[in-house]
């Protein structure tokens, strides 16, 4: 029999939030049931306009392969050219496709620990030997150290091929100023491609991107599916120099990105006043929510958006007693932290039902 090659077999699978469609079916759920606080997206949304928008696209026409009207539109937001940009079926795809584009097989990838596991299941893919960059906890409140242990990383990167960060990070929330990065960073190892996550940079209450200096060893990547509640359609984008586009887009599949998707893209690039009441509201929300866990004797760590990390002792039994009071938080044991869940902050109504559960199983 014909065998994938080795990078292929040695990939193990990973594991994300969201719903398990099949262990719903088993406990005989409907995923309506559900109140689903393991994803980080926007729970006030999709923002208006969106399904309409989404209606009146014409489902017999191919989409517009380049995505220009989006691209144009996502230019003016960032204040960029169109050939800075490329849009993705989500970022999950363009991750993918950068490291397509730009790792060889041994090629050299470091990854922060603890963080998005994508990160390294596409490295692998691609051949590449990866590397953990491993923080220690301070007094047991962030898993990075931005002032002492991310400036003194930077030795690390002598003839580093390519380095994801996630900022803010997936799954503790901690986030660096993109011009801390940039100068630490970037600007020490021109020669390093530097792929900068921001999908969750928009739940910042002061958003800032490291887009705004744009070095040449830059890709930055952001999501329109988390911030504006899109995850059924897929999409994000990536920017950086024109050449680094260029090549990625030549691995790009054609028509990736279907005409849905690419509607509620432009109808939600008006909502700007939306998202930023919305993200607003939402750290309002958080200050609650945190506060009613810690009259339980949790403790979740400190976070800059919407979702923090809990230490509840056995994150996967925790997950399981909630599940049965039809509410889903996200057991941490995938990122090597078996002992914390991950909760995103949700709406004043779906958080009261989140405490009241939490109550019940800790009684």
């Amino acid at each position: 029999m014909i065998q994938p090659k080795p990078e292929i077999t040695n990939i193990t699978p990973t594991y994300h939030g969201a719903f398990d469609y099949d262990e719903l079916r088993q406990l005989g759920y409907s995923p309506d049931e559900v109140i689903d606080f393991s994803v980080n997206s926007n729970p006030y949304g999709p923002p208006p306009g969106v399904r309409e928008a989404i209606a009146r696209v014409p489902l017999d026409r191919y989409p517009d392969r380049e995505c220009i009207a989006l691209r144009e539109k996502l230019a003016a937001q960032h204040h960029v050219e169109i050939e800075n940009i490329v849009v993705g079926n989500g970022t999950a795809e363009l991750l993918l496709l950068i490291a397509l584009t730009f790792l060889h097989p041994g090629d050299h990838v470091i990854i922060p620990d603890v963080t998005f596991s994508e990160y390294e299941r596409v490295a692998s893919i691609a051949g590449a030997a990866v590397q953990s960059l491993t923080w220690t906890p301070e007094n047991g409140h962030s898993f990075f150290d931005p002032q002492v242990q991310m400036r003194d990383a930077a030795a690390r990167f002598a003839g580093v091929r390519l380095v994801f960060l996630c900022n803010p990070n997936n799954p503790d929330g901690t986030h660096l100023p993109a011009s801390w990065i940039i100068e630490h960073w970037l600007a020490k190892h021109p020669e390093t491609l530097f792929v900068i996550d921001e999908a969750y940079a928009n739940f910042l209450l002061e958003p800032e991107s490291a887009i705004e200096q744009m070095p040449p060893n830059l890709l930055a990547v952001r999501s329109l599916t988390k911030d504006y509640a899109l995850a059924g359609l897929r999409l994000g984008y990536a920017v950086a120099h024109p050449e680094i586009i260029e090549a990625v887009c030549r691995v790009r599949p054609a028509w990736n990105v279907n005409g849905l998707a690419q509607a509620a893209g432009l109808a939600v690039l008006d909502q700007d006043c939306w998202l930023r009441e919305t993200v607003h509201q939402l750290h309002d929300d958080k200050r609650q929510l945190v506060t009613g866990l810690r009259s339980l004797g949790l403790e979740p760590l400190p976070s800059s958006v919407h979702y923090f990390l809990v230490n509840v002792g056995d994150g996967a039994a925790f997950r399981t007693k909630l599940l049965k009071h039809k509410i889903m938080v996200r057991d941490c044991a995938s990122f090597g932290l078996p002992e914390y869940v991950r909760i995103a902050t949700r709406t004043p109504e779906d958080n009261a039902k989140l405490l009241a559960a939490v109550e019940m199983i800790r009684a």
